[in-house]
Protein backbone atom coordinates (compact mmCIF):
# COMPACT_ATOMS: atom_id res chain seq x y z
CA UNK A 1 0.00 0.00 0.00
CA UNK A 2 1.39 3.62 -0.68
CA UNK A 3 2.18 5.71 2.09
CA UNK A 4 3.85 9.75 1.65
CA UNK A 5 5.65 11.40 4.32
CA UNK A 6 3.98 14.74 5.53
CA UNK A 7 6.82 17.54 6.25
CA UNK A 8 6.23 16.93 9.99
CA UNK A 9 7.83 13.66 9.12
CA UNK A 10 5.15 11.60 10.06
CA UNK A 11 3.32 9.19 7.71
CA UNK A 12 -0.02 9.53 5.95
CA UNK A 13 -1.45 6.45 4.47
CA UNK A 14 -3.24 5.41 1.72
CA UNK A 15 -5.50 3.39 3.25
CA UNK A 16 -7.65 0.62 0.93
CA UNK A 17 -11.18 1.20 0.18
CA UNK A 18 -12.80 -1.66 2.26
CA UNK A 19 -16.28 -2.55 1.90
CA UNK A 20 -19.05 -2.20 4.07
CA UNK A 21 -19.62 -5.12 6.49
CA UNK A 22 -15.87 -6.55 6.03
CA UNK A 23 -14.37 -4.60 9.21
CA UNK A 24 -13.30 -6.10 12.50
CA UNK A 25 -14.60 -3.99 15.38
CA UNK A 26 -11.81 -1.70 16.18
CA UNK A 27 -10.57 -1.21 19.83
CA UNK A 28 -12.15 -3.84 21.47
CA UNK A 29 -9.29 -6.13 22.96
CA UNK A 30 -6.25 -5.32 25.24
CA UNK A 31 -3.29 -6.36 26.21
CA UNK A 32 -5.21 -8.73 28.79
CA UNK A 33 -7.55 -10.04 26.26
CA UNK A 34 -5.53 -11.04 24.05
CA UNK A 35 -3.14 -12.95 26.52
CA UNK A 36 -6.65 -14.95 27.75
CA UNK A 37 -6.52 -16.13 23.94
CA UNK A 38 -2.71 -17.06 23.84
CA UNK A 39 -2.71 -19.09 27.21
CA UNK A 40 -5.98 -20.70 26.01
CA UNK A 41 -4.28 -21.97 22.92
CA UNK A 42 -1.57 -23.38 24.78
CA UNK A 43 -4.00 -25.13 27.27
CA UNK A 44 -1.96 -25.03 30.79
CA UNK A 45 -3.26 -27.65 32.27
CA UNK A 46 -3.46 -30.47 28.92
CA UNK A 47 0.29 -29.21 28.59
CA UNK A 48 0.99 -30.09 32.06
CA UNK A 49 -1.19 -32.52 32.92
CA UNK A 50 -1.60 -34.43 29.12
CA UNK A 51 2.30 -34.09 28.14
CA UNK A 52 4.84 -33.44 31.14
CA UNK A 53 4.99 -37.81 31.79
CA UNK A 54 5.37 -38.21 27.98
CA UNK A 55 8.10 -35.16 27.81
CA UNK A 56 10.06 -36.47 31.10
CA UNK A 57 9.62 -40.63 29.67
CA UNK A 58 10.99 -39.75 26.45
CA UNK A 59 12.92 -36.67 26.68
CA UNK A 60 15.54 -35.23 29.57
CA UNK A 61 13.88 -36.55 32.14
CA UNK A 62 14.74 -33.88 35.71
CA UNK A 63 15.59 -31.87 33.23
CA UNK A 64 12.37 -31.30 31.63
CA UNK A 65 11.76 -27.60 33.11
CA UNK A 66 14.96 -26.45 32.39
CA UNK A 67 14.22 -27.48 28.39
CA UNK A 68 10.88 -25.33 28.91
CA UNK A 69 13.27 -22.08 29.94
CA UNK A 70 15.18 -22.92 27.23
CA UNK A 71 12.47 -22.65 24.60
CA UNK A 72 11.21 -19.49 26.30
CA UNK A 73 14.31 -17.68 25.41
CA UNK A 74 14.59 -18.88 21.83
CA UNK A 75 10.98 -17.79 21.43
CA UNK A 76 11.96 -14.40 22.93
CA UNK A 77 14.46 -14.17 20.55
CA UNK A 78 12.04 -14.96 17.74
CA UNK A 79 9.55 -12.24 19.08
CA UNK A 80 11.77 -9.33 18.60
CA UNK A 81 11.58 -9.76 15.16
CA UNK A 82 8.29 -10.22 15.12
CA UNK A 83 7.15 -7.35 17.11
CA UNK A 84 9.68 -5.06 14.88
CA UNK A 85 7.19 -6.26 12.18
CA UNK A 86 4.18 -5.63 14.03
CA UNK A 87 4.62 -2.53 14.27
CA UNK A 88 5.67 -1.86 10.27
CA UNK A 89 2.71 -3.96 9.02
CA UNK A 90 -1.03 -4.12 10.45
CA UNK A 91 -2.53 -7.15 9.36
CA UNK A 92 -4.31 -9.47 11.21
CA UNK A 93 -2.76 -13.17 9.30
CA UNK A 94 0.42 -12.07 11.07
CA UNK A 95 2.44 -14.87 9.37
CA UNK A 96 0.97 -14.38 5.89
CA UNK A 97 1.50 -10.35 6.04
CA UNK A 98 5.33 -10.46 7.40
CA UNK A 99 6.53 -13.12 5.32
CA UNK A 100 4.29 -11.58 2.35
CA UNK A 101 6.54 -8.18 3.24
CA UNK A 102 9.44 -9.43 3.39
CA UNK A 103 10.11 -12.59 1.18
CA UNK A 104 7.05 -11.82 -1.48
CA UNK A 105 3.73 -12.10 -2.48
CA UNK A 106 4.09 -16.28 -3.23
CA UNK A 107 6.04 -16.67 -0.51
CA UNK A 108 3.66 -15.47 2.10
CA UNK A 109 0.68 -17.26 0.52
CA UNK A 110 3.11 -20.73 0.80
CA UNK A 111 2.92 -18.98 4.35
CA UNK A 112 -0.13 -18.58 4.82
CA UNK A 113 -1.09 -21.93 3.92
CA UNK A 114 1.49 -23.53 6.29
CA UNK A 115 -0.12 -21.18 9.36
CA UNK A 116 -4.07 -22.99 8.26
CA UNK A 117 -2.51 -26.54 8.51
CA UNK A 118 -0.63 -25.84 11.84
CA UNK A 119 -3.19 -23.96 13.47
CA UNK A 120 -6.36 -26.55 11.81
CA UNK A 121 -4.46 -29.53 12.81
CA UNK A 122 -3.68 -28.43 16.23
CA UNK A 123 -7.43 -27.61 17.00
CA UNK A 124 -8.53 -31.24 15.39
CA UNK A 125 -5.92 -32.64 17.84
CA UNK A 126 -7.55 -30.64 20.23
CA UNK A 127 -11.02 -32.17 19.43
CA UNK A 128 -9.76 -35.55 19.61
CA UNK A 129 -8.26 -35.20 23.05
CA UNK A 130 -11.36 -33.60 23.95
CA UNK A 131 -13.61 -35.92 22.70
CA UNK A 132 -12.12 -39.13 23.91
CA UNK A 133 -11.76 -36.87 27.41
CA UNK A 134 -15.13 -35.99 27.79
CA UNK A 135 -16.64 -39.57 26.85
CA UNK A 136 -14.67 -41.08 29.86
CA UNK A 137 -16.00 -38.86 32.34
CA UNK A 138 -19.66 -38.97 30.67
CA UNK A 139 -19.01 -42.99 31.28
CA UNK A 140 -17.69 -42.60 34.90
CA UNK A 141 -20.78 -40.41 36.28
CA UNK A 142 -23.60 -41.62 34.28
CA UNK A 143 -22.72 -44.90 33.35
CA UNK A 144 -23.77 -43.89 29.19
CA UNK A 145 -21.28 -44.45 26.80
CA UNK A 146 -21.26 -41.53 24.33
CA UNK A 147 -19.27 -41.70 21.07
CA UNK A 148 -16.45 -39.25 21.05
CA UNK A 149 -17.39 -37.80 17.54
CA UNK A 150 -20.85 -37.26 18.52
CA UNK A 151 -19.97 -34.84 21.23
CA UNK A 152 -17.35 -33.14 19.39
CA UNK A 153 -20.54 -32.63 16.72
CA UNK A 154 -22.22 -30.69 19.39
CA UNK A 155 -19.23 -28.90 20.64
CA UNK A 156 -18.49 -27.46 16.81
CA UNK A 157 -22.01 -26.45 17.25
CA UNK A 158 -21.21 -23.95 19.52
CA UNK A 159 -18.05 -23.11 19.08
CA UNK A 160 -19.07 -21.57 15.56
CA UNK A 161 -21.85 -19.94 17.65
CA UNK A 162 -19.43 -18.59 19.84
CA UNK A 163 -16.75 -17.55 16.79
CA UNK A 164 -19.45 -15.42 15.15
CA UNK A 165 -20.19 -13.21 18.26
CA UNK A 166 -18.23 -10.20 19.87
CA UNK A 167 -14.10 -10.94 20.40
CA UNK A 168 -15.16 -9.06 24.05
CA UNK A 169 -17.62 -12.34 24.48
CA UNK A 170 -14.86 -14.95 23.90
CA UNK A 171 -11.92 -13.14 26.01
CA UNK A 172 -14.31 -13.64 28.91
CA UNK A 173 -14.99 -16.85 28.26
CA UNK A 174 -11.45 -17.52 27.71
CA UNK A 175 -10.93 -15.67 31.12
CA UNK A 176 -13.08 -17.81 33.16
CA UNK A 177 -11.93 -21.07 31.60
CA UNK A 178 -8.19 -20.23 31.98
CA UNK A 179 -8.61 -19.42 35.10
CA UNK A 180 -9.50 -22.87 36.72
CA UNK A 181 -6.76 -24.46 35.22
CA UNK A 182 -4.28 -22.38 36.43
CA UNK A 183 -6.05 -22.21 39.65
CA UNK A 184 -5.27 -26.09 39.96
CA UNK A 185 -1.99 -26.47 38.48
CA UNK A 186 -0.40 -23.08 41.04
CA UNK A 187 -2.63 -24.89 44.06
CA UNK A 188 -0.21 -27.61 43.42
CA UNK A 189 2.71 -25.92 42.87
CA UNK A 190 2.68 -23.94 45.84
CA UNK A 191 1.47 -27.02 47.99
CA UNK A 192 4.85 -28.66 46.89
CA UNK A 193 7.09 -25.33 47.07
CA UNK A 194 5.90 -24.55 50.60
CA UNK A 195 6.46 -28.15 51.70
CA UNK A 196 9.82 -27.96 50.52
CA UNK A 197 9.77 -30.49 48.01
CA UNK A 198 9.26 -34.45 47.94
CA UNK A 199 11.64 -36.54 49.73
CA UNK A 200 14.66 -35.13 47.82
CA UNK A 201 14.07 -32.30 48.46
CA UNK A 202 14.18 -29.00 46.15
CA UNK A 203 16.90 -29.56 43.89
CA UNK A 204 17.61 -26.52 40.88
CA UNK A 205 20.34 -28.35 39.51
CA UNK A 206 18.60 -31.66 38.74
CA UNK A 207 16.31 -29.46 36.63
CA UNK A 208 18.27 -26.53 35.34
CA UNK A 209 21.70 -27.05 35.04
CA UNK A 210 23.18 -27.70 31.24
CA UNK A 211 24.15 -31.02 32.38
CA UNK A 212 20.50 -32.21 32.95
CA UNK A 213 18.79 -29.72 30.24
CA UNK A 214 21.21 -31.76 27.71
CA UNK A 215 20.55 -35.22 29.65
CA UNK A 216 18.57 -38.12 27.39
CA UNK A 217 16.86 -37.04 24.66
CA UNK A 218 16.70 -32.88 24.54
CA UNK A 219 14.97 -32.85 21.11
CA UNK A 220 11.98 -34.28 22.86
CA UNK A 221 11.74 -32.39 25.49
CA UNK A 222 12.18 -29.51 23.48
CA UNK A 223 9.41 -30.46 21.03
CA UNK A 224 7.15 -30.57 24.02
CA UNK A 225 8.48 -27.24 25.08
CA UNK A 226 7.63 -25.75 21.71
CA UNK A 227 4.36 -27.65 21.94
CA UNK A 228 3.59 -25.89 24.68
CA UNK A 229 4.08 -22.10 23.53
CA UNK A 230 2.06 -22.73 20.20
CA UNK A 231 -0.24 -19.82 19.55
CA UNK A 232 1.68 -16.88 21.08
CA UNK A 233 2.06 -15.29 17.84
CA UNK A 234 -1.70 -15.06 18.09
CA UNK A 235 -0.94 -11.58 19.43
CA UNK A 236 -0.47 -9.83 16.47
CA UNK A 237 -3.50 -11.76 14.33
CA UNK A 238 -5.35 -9.25 16.82
CA UNK A 239 -4.10 -6.78 15.47
CA UNK A 240 -7.18 -5.01 14.11
CA UNK A 241 -9.02 -5.21 16.81
CA UNK A 242 -6.30 -4.53 19.59
CA UNK A 243 -6.79 -0.90 21.85
CA UNK A 244 -3.39 0.70 20.76
CA UNK A 245 -1.89 -2.26 18.26
CA UNK A 246 1.21 -1.10 18.24
CA UNK A 247 1.82 -1.17 22.02
CA UNK A 248 -0.54 -3.49 22.90
CA UNK A 249 0.98 -6.48 20.36
CA UNK A 250 4.43 -6.40 21.63
CA UNK A 251 3.11 -6.35 25.35
CA UNK A 252 0.89 -9.18 24.82
CA UNK A 253 3.42 -11.30 23.22
CA UNK A 254 6.38 -10.58 25.91
CA UNK A 255 4.12 -11.17 28.75
CA UNK A 256 2.67 -14.50 27.20
CA UNK A 257 6.01 -15.85 25.83
CA UNK A 258 7.62 -14.97 29.69
CA UNK A 259 4.49 -16.00 31.64
CA UNK A 260 4.02 -19.32 29.98
CA UNK A 261 7.41 -20.67 30.02
CA UNK A 262 8.00 -19.47 33.39
CA UNK A 263 4.85 -21.06 34.48
CA UNK A 264 5.89 -24.57 32.83
CA UNK A 265 9.10 -24.82 34.00
CA UNK A 266 7.70 -24.12 37.73
CA UNK A 267 5.30 -26.35 37.68
CA UNK A 268 7.03 -28.98 35.99
CA UNK A 269 9.82 -28.48 38.45
CA UNK A 270 7.41 -28.90 41.33
CA UNK A 271 6.73 -32.43 39.73
CA UNK A 272 9.82 -33.51 39.18
CA UNK A 273 10.75 -32.55 43.00
CA UNK A 274 7.48 -34.03 44.32
CA UNK A 275 9.07 -37.47 42.57
CA UNK A 276 12.52 -36.83 43.49
CA UNK A 277 14.80 -36.22 40.49
CA UNK A 278 15.92 -39.91 40.87
CA UNK A 279 12.95 -41.54 40.44
CA UNK A 280 10.47 -39.10 38.30
CA UNK A 281 11.28 -40.73 35.06
CA UNK A 282 10.24 -43.99 36.68
CA UNK A 283 6.94 -42.46 38.02
CA UNK A 284 6.43 -41.26 34.25
CA UNK A 285 7.08 -44.17 33.03
CA UNK A 286 4.43 -46.18 34.80
CA UNK A 287 1.56 -43.57 34.30
CA UNK A 288 2.53 -43.95 30.82
CA UNK A 289 2.01 -47.74 31.17
CA UNK A 290 -1.02 -47.52 33.06
CA UNK A 291 -2.69 -45.90 29.76
CA UNK A 292 -3.12 -42.77 31.41
CA UNK A 293 -0.58 -40.57 30.83
CA UNK A 294 -2.66 -37.62 33.07
CA UNK A 295 -2.23 -39.77 36.45
CA UNK A 296 1.53 -38.70 36.88
CA UNK A 297 0.18 -34.96 36.97
CA UNK A 298 -2.99 -35.88 38.92
CA UNK A 299 -1.49 -38.52 41.15
CA UNK A 300 0.50 -36.40 42.69
CA UNK A 301 -2.58 -33.73 43.05
CA UNK A 302 -4.48 -35.79 44.60
CA UNK A 303 -1.70 -36.50 47.13
CA UNK A 304 -1.06 -32.99 48.02
CA UNK A 305 -4.23 -31.10 47.40
CA UNK A 306 -7.12 -34.48 48.34
CA UNK A 307 -9.05 -36.47 46.87
CA UNK A 308 -11.09 -33.49 45.50
CA UNK A 309 -8.79 -32.39 42.87
CA UNK A 310 -8.78 -35.56 40.92
CA UNK A 311 -12.50 -35.05 40.00
CA UNK A 312 -12.26 -31.85 39.46
CA UNK A 313 -9.09 -31.81 37.37
CA UNK A 314 -10.72 -34.23 34.76
CA UNK A 315 -13.20 -31.40 34.20
CA UNK A 316 -10.95 -28.70 33.80
CA UNK A 317 -8.66 -30.46 31.70
CA UNK A 318 -11.57 -31.03 29.35
CA UNK A 319 -12.41 -27.20 30.12
CA UNK A 320 -8.38 -26.29 28.95
CA UNK A 321 -8.84 -28.47 25.63
CA UNK A 322 -12.01 -26.65 25.01
CA UNK A 323 -10.15 -23.29 25.77
CA UNK A 324 -7.98 -24.37 23.19
CA UNK A 325 -10.16 -25.21 20.65
CA UNK A 326 -12.25 -21.63 20.73
CA UNK A 327 -8.86 -20.03 20.73
CA UNK A 328 -7.48 -21.66 17.73
CA UNK A 329 -11.02 -21.05 16.01
CA UNK A 330 -10.93 -17.39 16.69
CA UNK A 331 -7.13 -17.37 15.17
CA UNK A 332 -8.18 -19.43 11.86
CA UNK A 333 -10.91 -16.92 11.43
CA UNK A 334 -9.20 -14.06 11.38
CA UNK A 335 -6.57 -15.66 9.13
CA UNK A 336 -8.92 -16.47 6.45
CA UNK A 337 -10.99 -13.14 7.08
CA UNK A 338 -6.79 -11.48 6.41
CA UNK A 339 -6.70 -13.50 3.63
CA UNK A 340 -10.26 -12.59 1.88
CA UNK A 341 -9.30 -9.03 2.15
CA UNK A 342 -5.61 -9.06 0.18
CA UNK A 343 -7.84 -10.89 -2.77
CA UNK A 344 -6.24 -14.71 -1.58
CA UNK A 345 -9.19 -16.30 -0.86
CA UNK A 346 -13.07 -15.89 -1.89
CA UNK A 347 -13.97 -12.35 -0.72
CA UNK A 348 -17.33 -13.35 0.80
CA UNK A 349 -14.67 -14.60 3.82
CA UNK A 350 -14.23 -10.84 4.41
CA UNK A 351 -17.73 -10.67 5.49
CA UNK A 352 -18.55 -9.79 8.99
CA UNK A 353 -21.75 -9.92 10.76
CA UNK A 354 -23.35 -7.08 13.12
CA UNK A 355 -20.58 -8.21 15.81
CA UNK A 356 -18.17 -7.14 13.54
CA UNK A 357 -17.27 -10.83 13.93
CA UNK A 358 -15.97 -12.92 10.97
CA UNK A 359 -18.94 -15.46 10.45
CA UNK A 360 -18.39 -16.06 7.24
CA UNK A 361 -14.76 -17.20 7.86
CA UNK A 362 -16.21 -18.86 11.15
CA UNK A 363 -18.83 -21.30 9.14
CA UNK A 364 -15.76 -22.29 6.44
CA UNK A 365 -13.64 -23.14 9.43
CA UNK A 366 -16.15 -25.48 11.24
CA UNK A 367 -16.19 -27.15 8.07
CA UNK A 368 -12.15 -27.38 7.94
CA UNK A 369 -12.42 -29.37 11.70
CA UNK A 370 -15.18 -31.80 10.48
CA UNK A 371 -13.84 -32.55 7.05
CA UNK A 372 -10.16 -33.12 9.45
CA UNK A 373 -11.74 -34.97 12.79
CA UNK A 374 -14.45 -36.91 11.05
CA UNK A 375 -12.78 -39.45 9.25
CA UNK A 376 -10.83 -40.58 12.20
CA UNK A 377 -14.27 -41.56 13.55
CA UNK A 378 -15.64 -43.02 10.52
CA UNK A 379 -12.64 -45.22 10.07
CA UNK A 380 -13.00 -45.85 13.89
CA UNK A 381 -9.70 -44.71 14.87
CA UNK A 382 -8.45 -44.09 18.71
CA UNK A 383 -8.70 -40.34 19.05
CA UNK A 384 -6.17 -39.74 21.10
CA UNK A 385 -3.33 -42.65 19.64
CA UNK A 386 -3.75 -40.83 16.14
CA UNK A 387 -5.88 -37.88 15.94
CA UNK A 388 -4.19 -36.23 18.54
CA UNK A 389 -0.76 -37.41 18.00
CA UNK A 390 -0.61 -37.42 14.39
CA UNK A 391 -1.73 -34.00 13.83
CA UNK A 392 0.28 -32.66 16.94
CA UNK A 393 3.25 -33.86 15.32
CA UNK A 394 2.60 -32.28 11.76
CA UNK A 395 1.43 -28.94 13.78
CA UNK A 396 4.98 -28.15 15.76
CA UNK A 397 7.06 -28.93 12.71
CA UNK A 398 4.86 -26.84 10.56
CA UNK A 399 5.01 -23.84 12.75
CA UNK A 400 8.85 -24.28 13.38
CA UNK A 401 9.11 -23.59 9.31
CA UNK A 402 6.83 -20.47 10.04
CA UNK A 403 9.22 -19.58 12.25
CA UNK A 404 11.87 -20.08 10.51
CA UNK A 405 10.39 -18.40 7.22
CA UNK A 406 9.33 -15.10 9.42
CA UNK A 407 12.68 -14.66 11.27
CA UNK A 408 14.23 -14.38 7.54
CA UNK A 409 11.57 -12.27 6.07
CA UNK A 410 12.49 -9.69 9.44
CA UNK A 411 15.89 -9.51 7.84
CA UNK A 412 15.01 -8.80 4.40
CA UNK A 413 12.44 -6.37 4.93
CA UNK A 414 14.69 -4.48 7.34
CA UNK A 415 17.67 -4.64 4.88
CA UNK A 416 15.28 -2.79 1.87
CA UNK A 417 13.53 -0.66 3.88
CA UNK A 418 15.64 0.39 6.97
CA UNK A 419 14.79 1.47 10.31
CA UNK A 420 14.73 0.60 14.32
CA UNK A 421 18.18 -0.66 15.47
CA UNK A 422 20.78 -3.48 14.60
CA UNK A 423 19.31 -6.06 17.25
CA UNK A 424 15.93 -5.67 16.37
CA UNK A 425 16.25 -5.94 12.51
CA UNK A 426 19.37 -8.09 11.50
CA UNK A 427 20.92 -9.61 14.89
CA UNK A 428 18.07 -11.07 16.53
CA UNK A 429 15.98 -12.16 13.24
CA UNK A 430 19.02 -13.77 12.09
CA UNK A 431 19.76 -15.71 15.37
CA UNK A 432 16.11 -16.93 15.51
CA UNK A 433 16.19 -18.70 11.96
CA UNK A 434 19.67 -20.74 13.15
CA UNK A 435 17.95 -21.72 16.64
CA UNK A 436 14.85 -22.55 15.24
CA UNK A 437 16.48 -24.23 12.23
CA UNK A 438 18.11 -26.46 15.11
CA UNK A 439 14.73 -26.88 16.70
CA UNK A 440 13.17 -28.38 13.35
CA UNK A 441 15.91 -30.68 12.23
CA UNK A 442 15.61 -32.14 16.03
CA UNK A 443 11.66 -32.17 15.81
CA UNK A 444 11.71 -34.21 12.02
CA UNK A 445 14.37 -36.21 13.12
CA UNK A 446 12.52 -37.57 16.11
CA UNK A 447 9.30 -37.62 14.47
CA UNK A 448 8.58 -41.07 14.51
CA UNK A 449 8.64 -41.20 17.92
CA UNK A 450 6.83 -38.44 19.29
CA UNK A 451 3.84 -39.68 16.78
CA UNK A 452 4.14 -43.23 18.13
CA UNK A 453 3.84 -44.56 14.16
CA UNK A 454 6.01 -46.64 11.85
CA UNK A 455 8.23 -44.99 9.32
CA UNK A 456 5.65 -44.76 6.50
CA UNK A 457 3.29 -42.61 8.37
CA UNK A 458 5.35 -40.59 9.58
CA UNK A 459 6.77 -39.71 5.95
CA UNK A 460 3.24 -39.03 4.71
CA UNK A 461 2.52 -36.59 7.88
CA UNK A 462 5.39 -34.74 7.45
CA UNK A 463 4.47 -34.67 3.49
CA UNK A 464 1.81 -32.31 4.21
CA UNK A 465 3.68 -29.62 5.07
CA UNK A 466 5.36 -28.87 2.09
CA UNK A 467 2.28 -29.67 0.04
CA UNK A 468 1.06 -27.24 2.06
CA UNK A 469 3.13 -24.55 1.10
CA UNK A 470 3.57 -25.45 -2.61
CA UNK A 471 -0.01 -25.45 -3.12
CA UNK A 472 -0.31 -22.47 -1.24
CA UNK A 473 1.65 -20.62 -3.74
CA UNK A 474 0.52 -22.47 -6.92
CA UNK A 475 -3.35 -20.79 -5.82
CA UNK A 476 -1.34 -17.47 -5.13
CA UNK A 477 0.18 -17.59 -8.85
CA UNK A 478 -3.84 -18.31 -10.55
CA UNK A 479 -4.79 -15.33 -8.49
CA UNK A 480 -4.82 -12.33 -10.60
CA UNK A 481 -6.60 -10.08 -7.74
CA UNK A 482 -4.14 -7.25 -6.72
CA UNK A 483 -3.02 -7.31 -3.12
CA UNK A 484 -2.36 -4.52 -0.98
CA UNK A 485 -0.66 -4.66 2.41
CA UNK A 486 -0.61 -1.57 4.83
CA UNK A 487 2.96 -0.28 5.75
CA UNK A 488 2.95 1.97 9.15
CA UNK A 489 6.37 4.03 8.39
CA UNK A 490 7.43 5.17 11.64
CA UNK A 491 11.27 5.40 11.79
CA UNK A 492 11.68 8.89 11.60
CA UNK A 493 9.38 9.13 15.39
CA UNK A 494 10.67 7.47 18.31
CA UNK A 495 9.23 3.72 19.23
CA UNK A 496 6.88 3.99 21.92
CA UNK A 497 7.80 1.82 25.39
CA UNK A 498 6.58 -1.57 25.92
Amino acid sequence: MSHTETPSGSTAATKPVTRPGTELKKGSIGVIGILFFVLSAQAPLTGIAGASGLTVLLGNGPGAPGAYLTVGVVIIIFAVGFIAMSRKIRANGAFYAYVTAGLGRYAGAGSAWLALLAYGTVQACMYGLYGASLSALVATYTGLSVPWWLLVLATMAGVQVLGSRNIELGAKFLAMLVGAEVAILLAFGISVLSSGGGHEGLDLAASFSPAAIAAGAPGVAIMFAVASMFGFESTAIYSDEAKDPRRTVARATYLSVSVIAIFFAFITWMLVSYYGASSVTAAAGAAVESGDATSFFFAAAVDKLGQWAGPVGGIFLITSVLAGIIAFHNAINRYLHSLAQRGSMPSSLARTNSHAAPFAAARVQTVMALIMTMPFAILNLDPVLTLFTWFAGIAVVALLVLYVLASAAVVVFFRRHGGQGIWQTIIAPALAVVLMAAVLCSVISNFTTLIGGDPVTANWLLAMVPVAFIAGVVLERRNCTAQSIEFTDTTTAREPDV
